[in-house]
């Protein structure tokens, strides 16, 4: 059986403790971390910016509660020309955008604005260097090359009548389709009157 325990530490900002982190002893310091846990790494961008000014200090501690029970929230401070001071977020994908936004404007009583999502790109320039871009503010001076950005390799099973309505939303997703091959009636779904279909597709994350 496990064990159900607390830590008190003097950690004045939650943001310095993240879920996964490893906890040892002074006097027997561990030498590495324990494995099995990696930071959950955010695919999409967008500013989150309070209708009212005066509401970025609540939004702010928002965040930061929100933070606690979410480790795969991303945040930091951003000042727009024309939305004023917000904060640039970052999120596993679309959903994860559309949960955070809303918990932001119910369980906080917070009126926002959220940019267009976007994600990361990667800019190479002639000088053979490259840089990570995340906002078009960020997009580097100069001649560039190419930009490259995140792809989805996916297969999707699907019975043969829905074929047409799932290459119809690839399409519109900028997808590519790699593949298709007919599974028949496999053993697992041998009681439906389907004939499955595997579909392998690449599209863009945005």
């Amino acid at each position: 059986m496990g064990e159900v325990g607390y830590l008190i530490t003097g950690v004045k900002d939650v943001r310095q403790s993240k879920v996964g982190d490893t906890v040892t002893s002074i006097k027997k310091r561990a030498t590495q971390a324990l494995p099995g846990y990696t930071e959950p790494k955010p695919m999409v961008f967008s500013g989150l910016y309070p209708i009212d000014g005066s509401d970025y200090p609540d939004l702010r501690e928002a965040l930061d509660k929100l933070k606690l029970s979410d480790a795969a929230l991303v945040y930091e401070p951003e000042t727009s020309v024309a939305l004023g001071f917000g904060f640039r977020c970052g999120f596993l994908g679309l959903l994860h955008l559309e949960i955070v936004s809303e918990r932001l404007e119910r369980e906080f009583g917070l009126d926002l604005i959220a940019t267009a999502p976007s994600v990361v790109y990667t800019v190479e320039l002639d000088d053979g260097t490259s840089q990570e871009v995340t906002n078009p503010s960020e997009f580097p001076t100069g001649r560039v090359t190419s930009v490259r950005e995140p792809v989805v390799n996916a297969a999707v099973l699907a019975p043969k009548d829905y074929v047409g309505v799932i290459m119809e939303l690839c399409q519109d997703k900028r997808g590519v389709l790699q593949g298709m091959e007919y599974l028949g009636r496999t053993a697992w779904r041998s009681n439906t009157p389907f004939r499955w279909v595997k579909l392998s597709s690449t599209f863009l994350t945005n």
